[in-house]
């Protein structure tokens, strides 16, 4: 069975190619639920009409895949995604 770290361990490789930086590190995932050998994913992207969204959905299926376990991602917009305070340090805005 995977653990959370593993899980988080592989989100940290999925990069939104607008901003560079880590789906994880940005705050796009808002839930990890893990029981047995189903991971439940909850996030959100930039924005709604995130040109990469679909990109980046099928990256985090590649990367969870690697775990050998049953994916479900529950893609959210309530709450809409912010910008932390630590993010913008890290992008300089």
């Amino acid at each position: 069975m995977a653990t959370k770290d593993q899980v988080i361990e592989q989100l940290k490789k999925v990069v939104d190619p607008e901003l560079g930086m880590d789906i994880y590190t940005l705050g796009l995932v808002y839930n990890i639920d893990i029981k047995d050998k189903k991971i439940n994913i909850k996030m959100t992207l930039t924005s709604p009409m995130c040109p990469y969204g679909p990109q980046i959905v099928e990256d985090v299926k590649s990367r969870i895949k690697a775990l050998n376990a049953e994916l479900v991602i529950e893609l959210v917009f309530s709450p809409p995604w912010e910008i932390s305070k630590e993010v913008r340090s890290i992008l300089g805005i």
